[in-house]
């Protein structure tokens, strides 16, 4: 068994290189809708640095962070409409309420 495997943890990751962080911080910064922009610039920065070493999969990966970012926008959309959702029903559960203790307060005058 040679010496460098039977040293290596077996749990231990790997360590990442500069392009896998970068691409991480590029997917990090596409999860807030107003960091966009800046989230393309760095991966046209990763893009062209990969199809320099693999121009094959520049298409593909295009392709994929294309679909990435229109999942986040649409899942911040869902999200928005969620939100002005479930504002609307509370604000009818506190219309429901209000217009029965309204009723029972009437109810009882007569």
């Amino acid at each position: 068994m040679p010496e460098e495997l039977s040293e290596t943890a077996p749990n231990a990751a790997p360590a990442k290189s500069l392009l896998e962080v970068t691409f991480a911080g590029a997917i990090a910064l596409a999860k807030d809708s107003g960091n966009y922009d800046q989230a393309n610039e760095q991966f046209e920065a990763i893009l062209s640095q990969i199809e320099a070493d693999n121009p094959t999969a520049t298409p593909l990966l295009k392709l994929l962070w294309k679909e990435f970012i229109n999942s986040r926008r649409a899942a911040t959309f869902w999200e928005t409409v969620s939100d002005a959702e479930k504002d609307l029903s509370d604000k009818m559960t506190a219309s429901t309420i209000q217009l029965k203790q309204n009723y029972m307060r009437l109810m009882q005058e007569q």
